[in-house]
């Protein structure tokens, strides 16, 4: 009988390269730091540090960087027995600058890429019914075989009675249209329990017009998005059969939960000097969903994801760096509680 997990996280993994350089100009780092990466692989390892019991659908190539990531992945007791090798693909990398305090530049190298290879055999192999919630995020909906698995692991949760969360996850390089992001997250969304973005991804997920996309002059990351942010959450809480909540991360302001019965509950954040954003919005959905797996309110989860998105901006990456469950209630605890 297949083991009943916690939680499955579902989509990109990768090895990240982070600049030892704080601070210098992409073009002037000398030396990187090697972690893993991905956001369902990041949350994988959040909530395996908070105590939940993990497993991690995503897939690798048949070469050193998959071994990298997998090597790492067992080491922090995430189940990767889900995993597959995907012979002829290339696992994924990452290369990111460090410029505080508002400079965090990122190139990713995900041509051939094994993880979009994710098929719906792999999801049917993968004990997704049996788990009490299932994370995806929208970056496993930019190509096929990805995204029909993305959809169809969905709606196996869903028919069993399961949560699913999902973070939005809008990286505009990894679609050819920004508004293609848009349809196909507006699909998924009635299969959806909990959304997770920041405002720039909830109006990504509502474009239409491409007079929306702004990009931004020799900077690289993502292009503007411009939209109404408060007729957009109001636009996905009123679709039929659409997520029971909408929580907009807001960096060092907290997070603002929009429920559909129209109650907007504000958690403030936990004030630290930053040193690096990159991995803080996983690192909040790993404490918020920790929070839900184990009954907490709305806020109290938030307050939790809060508390390990702060512990994360203090520190070099994402997955490596994430904090352990009694480091983060202490944390919080020392910081006003929960």
């Amino acid at each position: 009988m297949a083991e009943v997990f916690d939680l499955i996280t579902m989509g990109r993994s990768s090895i990240d390269l982070y600049s030892n350089d704080v601070g210098s100009a992409f073009e002037d780092i000398t030396s990187f730091a090697a972690y893993v990466g991905g956001s369902p692989t990041n949350i994988a390892v959040g909530t395996k540090r908070l105590g939940v019991n993990v497993a991690l659908l995503t897939a690798v190539g048949q070469d050193k960087v998959g071994d990298f990531i997998l090597n790492f992945l067992n080491k922090e007791g995430v189940e990767t027995r889900y995993i597959p090798v995907k012979p002829g693909k290339r696992s994924s990398a990452v290369v990111l600058g460090i410029e505080p305090p508002d400079r965090f530049p990122l190139v990713y190298y995900r041509d051939n890429c094994a993880d979009f290879e994710i098929t719906i055999d792999d999801v049917i192999a993968t004990p997704v019914a049996k788990a009490k919630a299932l994370e995806i995020s929208g970056t496993g909906l930019a190509q096929e075989p990805s995204r029909s698995a993305t959809f169809y692991a969905a709606e196996v949760a869903r028919r069993a009675g399961k949560s699913v969360f999902l973070d939005l996850d809008f990286r505009a390089d990894q679609w050819r249209d920004p508004r293609a992001f848009g349809v196909n997250v507006r699909a998924l969304l009635p299969l959806v329990t909990v959304a997770i973005g920041t405002e720039e991804e909830i109006n990504a997920a509502m474009i239409t017009d491409p007079s929306q996309i702004v990009i931004k002059h020799q900077q690289i990351s993502a292009p503007e998005i411009l939209g109404d942010i408060e007729a957009n959450i109001e636009a996905i809480l009123a679709m039929d059969n659409g997520p029971e909540a909408l929580v907009v991360k807001r960096g060092a302001d907290g997070a603002t939960i929009h429920t559909r019965s129209g109650e907007v509950i504000k958690v403030p954040g936990f004030p630290v000097e930053i040193y690096n954003v990159l991995g803080a919005g996983d690192a909040f959905a790993s404490g918020f969903i920790y929070g839900q797996l184990k009954g907490w309110d709305y806020y109290k989860s938030a307050r939790m994801g809060n508390a390990c998105g702060a512990i994360v901006v203090t520190r070099h990456g994402c997955a490596n760096f994430m904090g352990y469950e009694e480091e983060v209630l202490e944390f919080a605890k020392s910081r006003g509680g929960l």
